[in-house]
This record gives C-alpha cells, structure tokens and sequence, in this order.
C-alpha cells in the first residue's frame, strides 16, 4: 500500500529549537506550505531563525513522495535525504559523512507532530526539536 501525503497539505505553523553541544541555543519560528509537486510534495518552511541576539529570516524546503510502501524525504533539489515507514512514530538516518543524522518523527498526535534530530561528527553536534500545528483556515 502506498503512503498517503495529501493530509500534509496546506499551511502548518512551525516552531524548532536547536540545541548545540557547546550550550548555544537556536530558535525557528514560522510557517511551512505543503503543496503538490509532480508525484509528491513540497514543503516550503518560512520563518525567522534567531540565534543570540541575532535574528534573520530563514527557509528550507524538502521534496516528500511515496515510493513503495515508504515515504522518500529529499531535499528541495531531489538529492534524497531519508525514508520513513508510514506509521506513528517513525525512526530515519542519514548518512553524510562525516556527520550522523538520526531523526525520530512522532505523528502520533495528529495533527501536531513533531521531528527530532540528533546530529553529531566533527562539524556538527546539536540535538533539534521542530513542532509542526495545522494552521486551520
């Protein structure tokens, strides 16, 4: 059975928060738009990111699809990313050497859910939280 994405669609508001190992402290806050994309969707994350006393605008896109009996996460120029299972609280990794991602989604509190990350190598250390609520017309 192929995964359903069409419950993604629309507006979700979306608030992330980025822990580094050596104690800083990064805030996301703003909005994602799921639309239809050829045989997937897209979702587009507008917001500001705000690290300090410093704050910008930030964006990050991610192409989603069915593919067999799980859901392909790419990155917005089709490069894949992960796969997940349809279920309620499916586990991922992706392998960039020389970091180690490993995401826990947790759907199953539709229609809040929530990705957490934990990113670790010679670069990079930080664990992530991101929520993500319907925004209901």
């Amino acid at each position: 059975m192929r995964p359903d994405l069409t419950a993604f669609a629309g507006l979700w508001r979306v608030a992330r928060v980025i822990r580094h190992a050596d104690g800083q402290v990064a805030r996301f806050s703003g909005q994602a738009e799921w639309r239809a994309e050829g045989d997937g969707w897209r979702s587009a994350e507008v917001g500001t990111l705000t690290q300090g006393a410093t704050a910008f605008e930030a964006r990050r896109e991610t192409l989603w699809q069915a593919d067999g009996d799980t859901i392909a996460v790419s990155f917005a120029d089709g490069r894949p990313f992960h796969h997940i299972p349809p279920v309620a609280r499916p586990r991922a990794t992706h392998d960039c050497p020389p970091d180690d991602y490993r995401l826990a989604y947790d759907f199953t509190a539709w229609p809040h859910w929530s990705v957490r990350w934990r990113v670790t190598g010679p670069r990079k250390d930080y664990r992530a939280l991101t929520r993500y609520a319907r925004i209901t017309p």
